[in-house]
């Protein structure tokens, strides 16, 4: 073997090929990478030709057997993807790079593989297949229409194309996301505490001590959210908050990080791809097996919002103009976008005479996790305790979860602070998905699940703990509801547990948990002052429910601009025209902002979400608003039977968030609802209809 920082370790020793339920992240080094994944993708092509080879008389366990091959190399790939997105080194960087090739071939080959298609139409003609049991056979119909849609029927000329572009699309997705992340670690600006004026003063320690931990003088501000966004809505001074604006604005567009070009060729390789498996579009492939069912379908459900959305946002607009010329006088220069955040703030304090800032007392990070965990004990029976595991940065916390006998189900990690070696937003995945299964002896046990949540929330400040702002508190019960949908799975087929569902319904448990943010029953359970440890005062909680649904029709057309641009993209836009994707991205945009944008406005060059991953939320964006529509339909039976009833929350468990994909989306939400759900709940609760 030729020896490489990337191939040394012998594969004996190697962590990734002994990954039982606790990763060994501290003995995890980005050259174990790849030598594990030839490894196990050897393994994996061994058990894929004997699936294949599987005759009637071997056709027993076959869909379980499907089902386990390629578990190992699942969870390994995971965990090297983890790592190049919390610790993103250049050696983790090139870890990350040296598998994409091999692994993106293997996924696309089997998909195509002609042997396992045959057997599986061959298993499927049998008796057995009928006898199925109805996840089984869900499964197994799954699988097929995935194969169907994946290019198995293709002739062999258009599979090896087909597998060109598969392989192309994961590593020009992959430079598009370094180069966004790249973008935001490369920036940075030195200020005087004088230009800081207005900008909360836990904003100034963090990035006071940010500048001293480098040896420089006055502040150092970033483009990473905990510091951008309170700069943009409390910064008095003008030109400081333009300044970032405009820095911001041109994350994924400097020389040697820019994404534009990729764009375009992305979208090239989508609706090639689409066309050559029989689709009009991208949108048409992705939405087949989601609760839209077609990205013109998806598209009526934007617009249809949009319009009922429209009035509220020109009014919330005319509001804000009037106030800023009655504040700034007649005379004042014209709002700008770098304006709007802190114009919107001001008046929204005069208004309401609330400041969210007001809140970050009440809200440490460890209370509110604490407060989660009472909560979902209290709805759902489950406990959560802290314990240990190694992590990889000192940041990351472990925890279990036990079910209402003790019994273990889950575990999962934690790391919610931002650093330059780590991706933005926050998310949650899967490492290890458990489940019942049966022991070596043939009872049944059930094997717990392992997940993680991770975020960039406000950290801690030189002298005060991490005081989390609103919105950060509803991000950590987002993403502690896609941890559940894991966690509480009690689905056999792991192909088809916890978040293994249709895309538009997966965010229905994450933004259903943001409810009990604004309870006043659930807040007393964790929203209580870091200092004094009172809980938050009846007026300011008053002040908070009454502003809660400020600019609504703003926030509202903020994601419908993504959506719409997204499926407009991967639609309507045609990429083999002249016509720039980037040019066409701005003027679907610019219909969502009563401001003009800059010709040099690209906001798709950093658009993570649909530009990360070959698939990711390509076409799909517009799910956050389908699964909001869901989630705040179902909140209302906790509203009307207790936000704590037990009764209600076991319901939820056993008929929709326990069972994962192991059903039609739309079935498992009508067993708990008793119905389909109401288009205009959504809007309701946010204000925009009577």
């Amino acid at each position: 073997m030729t020896k490489t920082d990337l191939t040394e370790p012998a594969t004996q020793d190697n962590p990734l090929l002994d990954i039982k339920f606790q990763i060994p992240f501290d003995q995890l080094k980005p050259e174990h990478a790849k030598p594990a994944i030839d490894t196990l993708l050897e393994q994996t092509r061994a058990a894929l030709q004997q699936l294949s080879q599987a005759g009637e008389g071997d056709y027993a366990g076959f869909t379980d057997e499907l089902d386990r091959l390629t578990r190992e190399l699942d969870t390994a790939r995971s965990v090297v993807s983890h790592m190049d997105s919390v610790m993103a080194t250049d050696e983790w960087r090139a870890a990350e790079e040296a598998i994409l090739p091999g692994v993106t071939e293997f996924y696309t080959s089997l998909g195509l593989d002609a042997g396992l298609w045959q057997a599986l139409k061959a298993y499927a003609a049998t008796p057995a297949a009928q006898e199925l049991d109805p996840v089984r056979a869900r499964f197994l119909k799954l699988t097929m229409d995935e194969f169907r849609r994946g290019g198995a029927d293709l002739p062999d000329d258009q599979k090896a194309r087909l597998q060109q572009l598969n392989t192309e699309l994961a590593q020009t997705t992959n430079q598009f996301s370094k180069n966004v992340l790249d973008s935001i670690a490369a920036y940075e600006l030195y200020v005087p505490a004088e230009r800081l004026a207005g900008v909360p003063q836990r904003v100034q320690d963090a990035t006071r001590a940010d500048a001293e931990a480098r040896g420089k003088e006055g502040h150092r501000l970033t483009l990473h959210a905990p510091t951008l966004q309170p700069l943009l809505v409390y910064a008095d001074d003008r030109e400081l908050r333009r300044e970032l604006w405009q820095a911001n604005t041109l994350v994924g567009q400097q020389p040697g990080r820019d994404n534009r070009p990729l764009i375009r060729r992305i979208l090239q390789l989508r609706r090639e791809r689409a066309e050559l498996l029989g689709y009009r579009n991208f949108a048409d492939l992705v939405l087949e097996d989601r609760m839209a069912g077609s990205g013109q379908a998806a598209l009526n459900f934007e617009r249809d919002l949009e319009a009922k959305t429209r009035p509220a946002w020109e009014r919330e607009n005319a509001e804000l103009e009037a106030y800023y010329r009655s504040r700034a006088g007649a005379d004042a220069p014209a709002l700008e976008h770098w304006d709007i955040p802190y114009w919107a703030e001001k008046q929204r304090q005069e208004k309401y005479d609330f400041d969210e800032e007001e809140l970050r007392p009440y809200f440490e990070l460890s209370s509110v996790l604490s407060g989660l965990f009472e909560i979902v004990h209290r709805v759902y029976g489950i406990t959560v305790k802290e314990a240990q595991a190694p992590g990889w940065h000192p940041d990351v916390r472990y925890y279990d979860i036990f079910a209402e006998g003790g019994e273990h189900i889950a575990s999962f990690y934690t790391d919610w602070f931002p650093r330059d070696t780590k991706r933005g937003g926050a998310w949650m995945n899967a490492f290890v998905t458990g489940g019942p299964d049966i022991d070596a002896q043939g009872g049944q046990i059930f094997s717990p699940h392992l997940g993680l949540m991770c975020g960039n929330m406000t950290p801690p400040g030189k002298d005060t703990p991490a005081l989390l702002s609103l919105r950060e508190v509803e991000t950590v019960f987002h993403e502690f509801g896609h941890l559940l949908h894991h966690a509480l799975s009690r689905v056999e087929v792991r192909s088809l547990s916890g978040t293994n569902v249709a895309w538009d319904f997966v965010e229905l448990p994450s933004q259903l948990m943001e409810n009990w943010v604004w309870q006043r029953e659930a807040l007393d359970l964790f929203a209580r002052h870091y200092q004094t440890g009172e809980r938050i005062p009846d007026d300011l909680f008053r002040k908070m429910l009454a502003a809660r649904n400020y600019r609504a029709a703003n926030l509202a057309m903020r994601q419908y601009s993504f959506g719409l641009t997204d499926l407009s993209l991967h639609v309507e836009y045609d990429p083999g025209s002249e016509q720039d994707p980037v040019a066409y991205a701005r003027e679907t945009m610019q219909r969502f902002h009563d401001l003009p944008l800059p010709e040099n406005y690209a906001m798709v060059a950093q658009f993570g979400h649909l530009f990360a991953d070959p698939v990711g939320y390509g076409a799909g964006y517009y799910s956050y608003k389908w699964a909001e529509v869901l989630d705040a339909d179902a909140f209302s039976r906790f509203e009307q039977e207790g936000i704590f009833n037990r009764d209600t929350g076991r319901e939820f468990v056993d008929r929709l968030l326990g069972q994962g994909g192991s059903a039609d989306p739309a079935v498992l939400y009508r067993n708990f609802m008793g119905r389909d759900p109401d288009p205009e709940a959504l809007l309701r609760r946010s204000g925009l209809l009577p």
